[in-house]
């Protein structure tokens, strides 16, 4: 009875995900397309065959549209969990909670081996995550961490998002300002990244040593962050920094200033700081034009299947990507050509 109630169960969850809401993405970095969720959601699926002894991987992602971290994320995750490598992946990409939630339980009733999950949200993955951990499906986090037991994963191989915002933030307070007047603009609201990138501008806003102009989601997104900056502009409200919580927030801040006349970057009255190191914007710190980017990894693949595989194991729970931030008057081109991501 069970086994019949499971296949029902899988039957009525594949249509509800078939026709569940998606939105249409560009295929630009830090943008989200004109959808009606904004989110892009779908399945693809190797084809195996009947060949014995593959891999069923399902993973649940961030769509590449997001950034151009999650373009490298994606690829990688596709490149590794290949037929070719003996996996049979299937992958589903949304910007929303619900919609991931959905996606991975479709996942456990067609009978995965591993789930593998960077989560929109922190939160509300205890039943899916007891509901794989029943049909002796193994979990891997990847990228970020949710608010679940450990016992209900394998390993998480992510970045530490706090430890990101405290460099970032060391690094601000060591420019010595007289005075700190920040626009803060941040990644989707309770995700792992903006969680962490934005806990330690927090402790500085309560310290009084920093001054919050704004704290606004622009939820990654290029156009949404440029219009924030043009709404402080309007105020008349003076600022000399911009935190944002990634690369395409802080491109779309920086057209904002150009657009009025505000000169940024080393030696400008606003000092313009980003996250995830893609090239494109490391060339800005180069040229002077940003004064910091904090580097994410996106590379996570490998070392989850080679877990799976079991060429290494996990000391712990957590596996830590080693990551640091870089100084626009201190970086070279070298390390654009080994950390930049894309072209």
């Amino acid at each position: 009875m069970k086994r019949l109630k499971a296949l029902l169960l899988t039957g009525v969850l594949a249509m509800s995900f078939a026709f569940g809401g998606c939105g249409g993405d560009t295929g630009a970095a830090g943008t989200t397309g004109s959808g009606d969720s904004g989110t892009t959601t779908t399945t693809t699926t190797t084809d195996t065959g009947s060949a014995g002894g593959t891999i069923k991987v399902g993973v649940v992602n961030n769509p590449p549209s997001e950034s151009g971290y999650r373009e490298a994320n994606v690829k990688d995750m596709e490149s590794v969990f290949s037929k070719e490598n003996g996996y049979d992946l299937k992958t589903a990409y949304s910007l929303k909670n619900d919609e991931q939630l959905q996606a991975a339980q479709g996942f456990i009733t067609e009978g995965v081996d591993y789930l593998l999950i960077s989560a929109a949200e922190t939160t509300g993955w205890d039943e899916v995550l007891k509901s794989a951990k029943e049909a002796g499906i193994k979990v891997y986090l990847f990228d970020r961490m949710i608010d679940v037991d450990e016992s209900l994963y394998e390993a998480a191989v992510v970045s530490d998002m706090s430890a990101e915002g405290k460099t970032a933030v060391d690094w601000l307070l060591a420019q010595n300002l007289p005075e700190y007047k920040v626009i803060h603009i941040q990644g989707a609201m309770g995700s792992d990244a903006q969680i962490g990138r934005t806990g330690a501008l927090d402790e500085q806003f309560a310290s009084g040593k920093m001054t919050k102009v704004v704290q606004q989601t622009a939820t990654w997104d290029e156009a949404e962050a440029k219009k924030i900056v043009e709404s402080v502009i309007n105020s008349g409200e003076d600022f000399n920094v911009i935190y944002a919580e990634n690369d395409g927030m802080a491109k779309g801040a920086v057209a904002a200033l150009d657009e009025h006349g505000i000169t940024h970057g080393v030696d400008g009255k606003v000092i313009v700081m980003g996250f995830d190191c893609n090239k494109w914007a490391l060339r800005e710190l180069l040229a002077g034009k940003w004064n910091y980017d904090g580097q994410c990894s996106p590379f996570q693949a490998q070392i989850i299947s080679d877990l799976i595989q079991g060429k290494t194991t996990a000391s712990s729970k957590k596996i830590i990507n080693e990551e640091k931030g870089f100084d626009a008057k201190e970086l070279t081109q070298a390390d654009i050509d080994t950390y930049g991501l894309g072209e």
